[in-house]
């Protein structure tokens, strides 16, 4: 069996539990807390659950969320919706500025709050969640009216942000989630699924197998998720779409944006204008 890639030169990582999690449990007098914290290039938060519903992203930097059955690629301008009770670990793929929204309950009844979704992150939620997170921290157990208003204009920005068809599903099969997770680091490192079977000891035929029992989708279609998150941590980096698209293989700029409007809907530009 061949080895899993491993990264070029060494990366030491730092494995953390989260801030003290009850400080910050929202309640009915306070619907909505908000967190901050600054994590360095390759830092964990190791894996852990809350009561409540949270949302996820980072002011400065890529952030990479998992749970148990997807990952998600988060720049500045994408949050992760995270339901009550579902086990989740973050990573700092760079340097950045974590901010985490805790709700009492979810922004609305409907039924779509019940799995992760990703939304667009606009400047006035992000403003307001930094100014949240920043009176937690002057102000401690304070409620005051202007948490109560920030808390408010947060929800009614959540309930009208864009849901964005990202995020990377994940399998539960031991074999299949090594290539997966293999894919992921090295998008790049080989061209065909003859090649990534052979990484874990299985055939071509057994991992389509599996790709379509464990995610529902092919092989081919996975990958491009896979892609579009790897495209989104490169355009955080200001790369230009040309070369975004060389480093994923594609043999055109047209070819990459064909890929991207295919998958989430809309264009190059429009998708990473807010990146």
């Amino acid at each position: 069996m061949a080895e899993l890639p491993r990264p070029e030169g060494p990366r030491l990582r730092t494995s953390v539990p989260p801030l003290d999690p009850r400080r910050y449990a929202p309640s009915e007098a306070r619907p909505v807390r908000a967190k901050s914290r600054s994590m360095g290039s390759h830092m964990d938060i190791q894996a852990h659950r809350h009561d409540w519903g949270q949302f996820v992203f980072s002011v400065s930097g890529v952030v990479r969320v998992n749970t148990e059955r997807a990952t998600f690629l988060l720049p500045p301008s994408r949050a992760v919706w995270i339901p009550a009770g579902v086990e989740h670990a973050v990573t700092a793929v760079e340097r950045c500025e974590l901010r985490t929204l805790y709700l009492h309950r979810p922004p609305s009844d409907n039924a779509v709050w019940t799995d992760n979704r990703v939304l667009e992150v606009s400047p006035l939620m992000r403003e307001l969640v930094v100014q949240l997170a920043l009176d937690e921290v002057q102000l401690g157990s304070t409620v005051s009216d202007r948490e109560q208003w920030l808390s408010h204009l947060i929800l009614d920005e959540i309930r009208g942000a864009r849901s964005l068809r990202l995020g990377v599903d994940l399998p539960t099969d031991k074999r299949l989630r090594r290539l997966c997770e293999a894919v992921l680091e090295h998008p790049q490192r080989f061209a065909t699924l003859e090649d990534w079977a052979e990484l874990v000891g299985a055939s071509a035929r057994t991992v389509s197998r599996l790709f379509r029992q464990e995610l529902g989708s092919s092989y081919a279609q996975w990958r491009q998720q896979a892609l579009l998150a790897e495209a989104l941590r490169l355009a955080a980096h200001r790369k230009p779409m040309g070369v975004i698209a060389s480093e994923l293989g594609y043999a055109s700029a047209s070819a990459f944006s064909a890929m991207v409007t295919r998958t989430v809907g809309m264009p190059p530009s429009r998708f990473f204008e807010q990146v």
